[in-house]
């Protein structure tokens, strides 16, 4: 007995915790079944001692001390229920070394359980040194147990998942797989999942096309392909696949729900929510399948539908109850609803959505009139060190839309003094000297910026489209989106901004090929009123008016949009 132990167990006679020996079976002739497989022997004073100080050392979380003890126990009994539960406190305590030995002695103890094999492996590959064993201990597993094998071969991923190479833990699934490849579909199964785990898509889709070879309606299998397709950004075959799967098993609800899922990676969203919705009639309180068909019915539109499935979600359970709230409010606001925005905002509790909430309760308070009001509950709120920057830029834009832009550009640039290099200040404080037409400020700030962060493509296009803008400079302007399309070739705005620069340049042609390209890409209403002013000028009067209404209707407070409509309808 080691010091430590020593030291417990005189503490624990002191205090008159020994305990009478008493028998460990049943008379002769008459052991349980039950028990049949167990080691015949008595409880000694010894042993009953060591579980004894085992369990109370556990209880104290002396977890060293209760380990050895059950493993000493173990040692002397050699009783699996021991060594399965020196194990488990082994397993329990991070104690891998520990764990080991005691797995092999309840596998030594009891060899025909397979669960004490399973674990063992488990454990021998946590170490990451004792992979053969590993193999050996899994093959055996295989072997041994034909009745089992689909389930033990499901089960090779998770007995090998706490080893941290998964290169080597596909390695040493093939190996083991290799003999049942020709009749057992679970075997290309388990390839597949080692080989997805290590992002290898096109074998793991091989490998399920082995297994469906051998049983072609495993629904396992089948949605298994499914997410690798749309992972793989093939969705329409992932759809076919799910799609012929549900003709054949219409019942199948997880079949119906994967396809559901893949229709909104295809953005077939009404069709989702169609899906969703039938498997909500067989669920009417599945608050995940409520919280689905919220969230499609927002994206198509559908504000009553989305209203009242977040509000069904919020009263089934949901656990993100606030966050749901979170969106109730953001599609208030999107319809002009801040009495509702606000209701919503003001019913999140304290947590992870509550400072967002209070942000936006702000903002709206602002766009009421009380801006000063607004300030205030901002810099009353309590918040992290992480939050602090967040607070300033709430605070920027409640005075940047009451176009205090002096008041604005001053909270930033003292935020700036404390943190001269920082680039979301240098932009941010960039963007208020150009609404206060302060060019130079604004060129100063965004070629500082630049020096910091080379690829920052906003910077390069803020400045290219503001001297494209105001007529300035206009092949630096070129030069400077030219090397923002370079770094960020698909963004609506970089796009937007080397269209209008073509416009001041009297390129309508090339301008419309941009600004057409960045209004497919984002219809944002500035981009709508450049695009349509282009078409304005080729003489395409109802494709401009078509778009400039598109664009009022989702934006109707748009000043950029608002002022080149009423400019060009004025000539």
């Amino acid at each position: 007995m080691n010091f430590k132990l020593a030291c417990m167990a005189a503490a624990l006679a002191a205090s008159g915790f020994l305990i009478a020996p008493a028998p460990a079976h049943a008379p002769p002739g008459e052991a349980p079944a039950a028990t049949a497989n167990l080691p015949l022997q008595e409880l000694t004073p010894q042993t009953l001692f060591m579980l004894l100080l085992a369990e109370i050392a556990g209880a104290r979380g002396e977890f060293g001390v209760s380990v050895d003890a059950y493993i000493e126990a173990a040692r002397e009994t050699r009783d699996p229920r021991i060594a399965k539960r020196a194990t488990e406190i082994a397993l329990f305590a991070r104690d891998i070394d520990a764990a080991a030995e005691a797995a092999r002695l309840w596998n030594e103890a009891d060899p025909d359980s397979d669960e004490a094999r399973r674990v063992l492996a488990g454990v021998l590959a946590s170490g990451g040194e004792r992979l053969n064993e590993v193999q050996i201990q899994l093959a055996r597993i295989l072997a041994e147990h034909p009745d089992q094998l689909e389930q033990n071969l499901l089960g090779l991923n998770r007995a090998l998942a706490r080893v941290q190479e998964k290169i080597i833990v596909q390695s040493i699934v093939n190996r083991l797989t290799e003999p049942y490849l020709r009749t057992e579909p679970a075997a290309h199964f388990a390839r597949a999942q080692a080989a997805a785990a290590v992002e290898d898509g096109l074998f793991a889709l091989n490998a399920l096309n082995g297994a469906l070879n051998l049983r072609p309606d495993w629904e396992p299998a089948v949605l298994f392909k499914a997410q690798l397709l749309v992972q793989l950004d093939s969705t329409r075959q992932a759809l076919e696949l799910l799609n012929d799967f549900l003709h054949a098993h219409p019942d199948s609800r997880q079949a119906r729900l994967t396809y559901a899922r893949a229709l909104v990676s295809a953005h077939e969203f009404e069709a989702a929510r169609e899906e969703f919705a039938t498997l909500l009639t067989d669920a009417p309180e599945d608050y995940d399948l409520l919280y689905a068909v919220a969230v499609i019915s927002s994206q198509i539109g559908d504000i009553d539908t989305a209203t009242e499935m977040f509000s069904r979600a919020i009263d089934a359970g949901h656990p993100d109850s606030d966050g749901i709230r979170m969106n109730l409010g953001q599609i208030a606001e999107r319809h002009r609803d801040n009495e509702g925005a606000l209701y919503w905002y003001r019913s999140v509790q304290i947590g992870m959505h509550h400072l967002d909430a209070q942000l936006r309760i702000a903002v709206l308070t602002a766009r009421q009139g009380e801006v000063d009001a607004a300030r205030l509950l901002l810099r009353s709120l309590p918040a992290e060190a992480e939050d602090v920057r967040r607070l300033l830029f709430a605070e920027t834009l409640i005075l940047r839309e009451a176009n205090r832009y002096d008041e604005a550009l001053e909270l930033v640039d003292e935020a700036l003094r404390a943190e001269p290099r920082n680039p979301e200040l240098l932009y941010e404080s960039a963007m208020l000297a150009e609404r206060l037409d302060d060019i130079e400020l604004m060129e100063n700030r965004l070629r500082r910026l630049i020096a910091i962060e080379p690829d920052h493509a906003h910077a390069y296009n803020a400045l290219g489209y503001t001297l494209a803008d105001r007529n300035l400079r206009l092949d630096e302007a070129r030069d400077l989106i030219l090397q923002a399309l370079e770094i960020a070739p698909d963004d609506p705005y970089i796009l937007d901004s080397m269209g209008w620069l073509l416009f001041r340049q009297n390129d309508l042609e090339g301008a419309l090929a941009y600004l057409e390209r960045a209004h497919a890409l984002r219809p944002d209403p500035e981009i709508a009123a450049h695009l349509g002013e282009v078409l304005w000028l080729m003489e395409r009067r109802d494709e401009a008016r078509r778009i400039w209404e598109d664009a009022q209707r989702a934006d109707p407070d748009n000043q950029t949009l608002t002022d080149t409509i009423e400019r060009l309808l004025e000539q």
